[in-house]
């Protein structure tokens, strides 16, 4: 650093104040002080700012399972908001979601020096972990998590999700919807099935038999052969878009035409999803969103110095493709 501010005619101070991009420096002056930093190759030991600020600028991340795509593109919106926001990520990938894996989690990034955590919680064993993290510990929950008053939360909306895809096929004119549904520990497989029940509640809609899948394309597969079992079977809801790809194959194997004789929704619209065969419908979650908000609820916390309660929700979006339409007859 004083070798920068020789070489821009300036202070230390002054070399501080531009690094930290504080507005009390003139246009010239920071130019000046920028030039002699890239002429000199300088970098900020970021281990002395942390002494002296008492923030290392590195954010943790407690995430699960991120071979799914969901927490998958969760962790990534994270990464690209906290790089917009100038913090480096520390991810601690946990093999279960139980109490002594998180706080074991939470304990490691807290001895690296982060300045609060973010955590990736879709499961119930999740949640109960969450409510033993220590008060002092700035920490946000995204994706799922628990509705409790200590934790803040950002996730999309799931139930208005699933609601959407519903009403989507009622209002097609199909009678009723079949469900197949991710894992029933899940929180959003949870929410997903209350927006299928409500809605088809709502229509006066009677319920199919609830079928459960763990996520996996093998899974929507090996059920598709129960809804071509099943008289009356127009139309279904898949939880995610990799079980309707397993549905899609194995309809297609037993002869049935999508849509013509069973029209298919998915949720998620992985980048694949408009070229399965057929497009198919879904349903959009915005990650890079959640991301945002979960990194500006941290860092508020972070400023702060306190939870507070909050509860961010993001809203989902419908996107209509060719594996759906009108009900015949």
């Amino acid at each position: 650093m004083a070798d920068v501010a020789r070489l821009a005619g300036v202070s230390q101070q002054t070399v501080s104040r531009v690094l930290n991009e504080s507005p009390h420096v003139s246009p010239s002056t920071r130019e000046r002080v920028l030039e002699a930093v890239r002429k000199l190759a300088y970098r900020p030991n970021r281990v002395a700012r942390a002494l002296v600020t008492g923030r290392s600028r590195t954010l943790g991340v407690v995430s699960f399972d991120t071979t799914l795509y969901g927490p998958a593109s969760t962790l990534l919106g994270i990464e690209h908001a906290a790089h917009d926001a100038g913090y480096f990520v520390s991810i601690a990938s946990l093999r279960s979601l139980d109490a002594t894996s998180m706080l074991n989690a939470v304990e490691r990034l807290g001895e690296q020096g982060v300045d609060g955590i973010l955590v990736i919680a879709p499961q119930e064993s999740s949640a109960r972990a969450l409510l033993h993290v220590p008060v002092d510990v700035p920490i946000v929950a995204t994706e799922a998590g628990p509705e409790h008053d200590d934790i803040p939360l950002v996730a999309v909306d799931q139930v208005a999700g699933a609601a959407a895809a519903t009403r989507h096929l009622l209002e097609l004119g199909h009678r009723t919807v079949w469900h197949i549904s991710g894992p029933q520990d899940w929180l959003e497989a949870q929410d997903r099935v209350r927006g299928w029940r409500a809605t088809l509640d709502a229509a006066g809609a009677v319920h199919p038999p609830l079928l459960v899948g763990d996520w996996s394309a093998r899974s929507g597969y090996e059920l598709a052969a129960r809804l071509d079992a099943e008289e009356n079977v127009t139309a279904v809801f898949v939880a995610n878009d990799q079980m309707a790809l397993g549905v899609l194959r194995r309809l297609h194997e037993l002869g049935r035409r999508i849509p013509e004789e069973i029209s298919v929704v998915g949720f998620d619209d992985i980048p694949e999803a408009a070229y399965f065969t057929p497009p198919l419908t879904t349903v959009r979650q915005n990650f890079n969103e959640i991301g945002r908000r979960g990194l500006l609820l941290l860092l508020r916390q972070i400023e702060d110095g306190e939870r507070r309660r909050s509860r961010e929700t993001v809203p989902p979006e419908l996107i209509v493709r060719a594996s759906t339409m009108a009900a015949r007859g």
